[in-house]
C-alpha cells in the first residue's frame, strides 16, 4: 500500500474521532517511511492449503476419469460368429464393440466393405452384428436350408453371457426371417479357457469354433483338430449328430470331385455349390455345377469322395445329345386316358428316348434302375415326360421335354 493511500484512509478513519490529530499522525507515519512490515504469514499459510486442496481434487478428478477410461475400454465379452468365416467382436460392460477382427480370408470378404471391421468399433453389438450377418446374407453363406451360422459369448460373468446369447440370437433371427435365409442358428456360453485359447490362435478360429471342434474330438478322439478346423460349422455340427464316425473331406474337394467326375475342373466358368449332409445315413455332399449347358447335380460321397450320382464328362456327353436328340416322325403316344393326346403332327421322342436320356444324365445303367415311372404330361401347352426311378437308394425325377429331348428339371433324393 502506497503512502498517498494510506494518508487518505487515515484522514477518512479520523474525520470520525477525537480529538483532531491528523497532522501528529502523519507526521509519524512519515517517520516510518521504508519501514517493512511483514503480513504474509496468514496468507501464505492459506494459499498452501488452497494450493493442496486444489491438488488433491485434480488427483481425484484424474483418477475418477482414468477409472472411467479403463472401464470403456475394457473387454467384457468375447462374442465370435461363424459360419465358415470366423469374425470375433469384443465389448465392454456397455455392450459397445471395442474390436472387431475377421480371423480368416472368408471373414475379411465379410467385413470388406467394412473397413475390413474397424468401421464397427464403437458401435452397440446388436448393430454390428446385423451388419455381419447381412453381409453374410448378401454372400450366400446361409442360402442352404442345411446352412448354420453360431454365435457364442465368451464372459467371466455367465448371467451376462447368458443375456447377450438371448439378445443375439433374436437379432440374428430377426436378420434371416427378414431375408429369408434358410440357416439354423447355434448359440453357447463359454467361460475362458487359456488352452482354448491357444488353439484358436494356431488355426485362426474363433474360441468359440475351437469349443466345437473340442466337441466332436470328445465323440471320436482319433480325428485331428487342424482338420476339424477347417471344417464349416455346419458340418461340424452334421458331424456330431452323427457320432464323427470319420474324417469328412470337405467341402472344397467335393466339389472338386464333382468336377473331375463332370469334366469341367478345366473350365473357368463352372461354379458349384455344395451342401453337405453328414448326418444322413449315406452321409454325402450335394454339389451343384452351373456350367454353359445349365445347371447339374452330383452326389459325392462324405468319407470317400466317389460320386454316387450325376452326369458323367459333361462336355463331350452333351454334344453327343446334342447331335442324336432331334425331332422324329410323328408318334402317337400309347391310347390311354390317363395321358393326354397330342396333337397330330407335333413331334414326339417317345418313352423309350425319354428314358434312355434320364438314365444317361444320371449315369446310371437300364439295369441298375427299378420303380421306373414314365408319363407324357401337358404344362401351359407343352408336352413334357415326366421320369422316375430309383438306383443305389437314390431317387431320380425328371421333366423332358417330348419334343426335343432337353432336360427341363432334375431332382435326385435319398430314397426313404
Amino acid at each position: 500500500m502506497t503512502n498517498e493511500k494510506m494518508e487518505q484512509r487515515l484522514a477518512a478513519a479520523l474525520e470520525k474521532t477525537a480529538p483532531d490529530d491528523a497532522h501528529g499522525v502523519l507526521s509519524r507515519c512519515e517517520e516510518r517511511k521504508g519501514t517493512v512490515i511483514n503480513m504474509t504469514t496468514k496468507k501464505a499459510a492459506k494459499r498452501r492449503w488452497t494450493s493442496l486442496i486444489a491438488a488433491c481434487l485434480a488427483v481425484a478428478l484424474l483418477g475418477g476419469g482414468g477409472v472411467f477410461y479403463q472401464r470403456a475400454n475394457a473387454v467384457a465379452s468375447v462374442v465370435s460368429l461363424d459360419v465358415n468365416p470366423s469374425i470375433e467382436l469384443k465389448v465392454n460392460r456397455s455392450e459397445k464393440v471395442l474390436s472387431c477382427t475377421p480371423l480368416n480370408e472368408d471373414a475379411k470378404s465379410i467385413l470388406a466393405d467394412m473397413g475390413n471391421g474397424a468401421d464397427l468399433k464403437g458401435a452397440k453389438l446388436d448393430v454390428a452384428v446385423n451388419a455381419i450377418v447381412g453381409s453374410l446374407v448378401r454372400n450366400g453363406y446361409l442360402s442352404s436350408i442345411s446352412s448354420a451360422i453360431m454365435i457364442s459369448v465368451e464372459d467371466k460373468d455367465t448371467s451376462r453371457a447368458e443375456k447377450l446369447q438371448r439378445e443375439l440370437t433374436s437379432a440374428v433371427d430377426g436378420v434371416l426371417q427378414t431375408s429369408a435365409a434358410k440357416a439354423a442358428v447355434l448359440t453357447q456360453t463359454l467361460t475362458q479357457d487359456a488352452g482354448r485359447e491357444q488353439q484358436a490362435r494356431e488355426n485362426n478360429i474363433s474360441t468359440g469354433k475351437a469349443a466345437l471342434v473340442n466337441r466332436v474330438l470328445a465323440i471320436n478322439s482319433t480325428l485331428k483338430f487342424d482338420e476339424l478346423a477347417a471344417l464349416s460349422v455346419e458340418e461340424l455340427k452334421d458331424l456330431a449328430e452323427a457320432g464323427a464316425p470319420a474324417m469328412p473331406i470337405g467341402k472344397a474337394a467335393a466339389a472338386y470331385a464333382a468336377e473331375q467326375y463332370a469334366g469341367t475342373a478345366a473350365l473357368d466358368s463352372v461354379t458349384a455349390e455344395v451342401d453337405p449332409e453328414l448326418d444322413e445315413y449315406l452321409a454325402y455332399y450335394e454339389v451343384e455345377l452351373h456350367t454353359a449347358w445349365g445347371e447339374f447335380e452330383y452326389l459325392v460321397d462324405a468319407y470317400t469322395g466317389k460320386v454316387i450320382s450325376g452326369q458323367k464328362d459333361l462336355p463331350s456327353t452333351v454334344s453327343a445329345r446334342n447331335d442324336a436328340v432331334k425331332p422324329s416322325q410323328p408318334v402317337s403316344p400309347p391310347a390311354q386316358s390317363s395321358q393326354p393326346v397330342q396333337p397330330s403332327g407335333s413331334a414326339d421322342i417317345g418313352h423309350a428316348k425319354a428314358k434312355s436320356i434320364a438314365l444317361n444324365h444320371a449315369g446310371v445303367s437300364e439295369s441298375k434302375a427299378y420303380d421306373m415311372d414314365i408319363e407324357l404330361d401337358d404344362e401351359d401347352g407343352m408336352f413334357i415326360y415326366e421320369v422316375e426311378f430309383k438306383s443305389g437308394g437314390m431317387e431320380y425325377s425328371y421333366e423332358i421335354n417330348a419334343a426335343t429331348g432337353a432336360i427341363l428339371w432334375c431332382e435326385v433324393e435319398m430314397d426313404d
